[in-house]
């Protein structure tokens, strides 16, 4: 067994901390960057495939998708036909994403089949489009009502949102990768609903969840076309809407419960509960209100760009630097 290395001597006479046995507590900001190291770990820990083949490795993914194709069926979203000779065929592949939760761990799989909206042709299978862009400063309002006024905050979620919208226009698209159907493997999906991904998919979708709002009492903000406001005897709540992240809040705990009950009736909704994460917005409640970070929103900029292991620095300038007038 080898002998333990000599502990080296000082050819001076000062002494170090470490060698007189002094050593400092770990501060509360050591153990804050320790913990956040250890977030930034759990959120690149799973790894999102890029397609078909590299998923179709991993039981969770392929379960994901199966979980996709079986609702795409049960809406009845397309019609398998010959391919029409005369008319534009949109091609297709899957989006794999993981759901996070706010601690950093994996919440869900998600599989999407997006078509290639970038192919179609305007006039033939688009007509007008409608892009789903709330304000900022609509959100922050919002908050702070239901900050100042006490009310609770619910986050509610659609599943497959955009099939529930109703396409008017003549739209085909390949079959989807690994889900061809063997005994007509040449024919196309004629699509009756919209899909993420087709350019007139969010207005065919905001078309029909605002009309469905439009007959529970709700109407418009002019303020903001994503923002449904209800006003009755029984009480003020907000809907706010962003594709199909929508969230609740209001005078009446009682009238919400009812309007979340009706949603779910009409669409596939799933019920998160309060409200924790928005628009790339981490929401966490505390005795003076809500603190709102953008802690993953961040780590995925960085992970995007590869800094992820960059060292931080208070300001990407040279420090003392002069400038000219010029």
């Amino acid at each position: 067994m080898p002998s333990p290395s000599p502990v080296p001597t000082n050819h001076h006479h000062m002494i170090t901390r470490g060698k007189a046995g002094v050593f400092k507590p770990r501060s509360h900001h050591a153990l804050t960057v320790l913990s956040s190291n250890q977030f930034f770990q759990a959120l690149l820990v799973t790894k999102e495939p890029k397609g078909f083949k590299s998923a179709a490795k991993n039981p969770k993914w392929l379960s994901a998708m199966d979980d996709e194709i079986l609702a795409l069926k049960r809406n009845g979203t397309w019609t398998l036909v010959p391919r029409p000779q005369s008319h534009n065929v949109v091609d297709c592949r899957w989006i794999f994403k993981v759901k996070p939760c706010p601690d950093g761990s994996t919440e869900r799989h998600k599989a999407c089949l997006v078509p290639q909206g970038f192919s179609q042709v305007p006039g033939l299978d688009l007509g007008d489009t409608f892009s789903l862009v709330v304000r900022p400063a609509i959100v922050r309002l919002i908050l702070s009502l239901a900050v100042a006024s006490g009310w609770c905050l619910h986050q509610l979620d659609v599943n497959n949102a955009f099939l529930h919208g109703f396409l008017n226009e003549e739209v085909y698209m390949k079959q989807p990768p690994g889900y061809t159907d063997p005994l007509f493997p040449q024919h196309v999906c004629r699509l009756k609903c919209a899909l993420y991904g087709l350019k007139q998919a969010p207005r065919a979708w905001f078309h029909r969840f605002g009309s469905f709002l439009h007959t529970l009492g709700f109407h418009s903000s002019p303020a903001d076309s994503s923002l449904f406001v209800y006003h009755s005897t029984l009480g003020i709540v907000y809907l706010l809407l962003y594709v199909y992240d929508m969230v609740l809040t209001g005078s009446s705990s009682s009238l919400i419960r009812t309007f979340i009950t009706r949603l779910s009736k009409e669409f596939s909704m799933k019920d998160l509960g309060d409200l924790h994460y928005f628009l790339g917005v981490e929401v966490q409640p505390n005795e003076k209100g809500l603190f709102l970070s953008q802690t993953k929103y961040a780590l995925d900029l960085l992970h995007r760009a590869s800094m992820i292991d960059a060292k931080p620095i208070s300001t990407p300038f040279v420090v003392g630097q002069h400038l000219s007038a010029e």
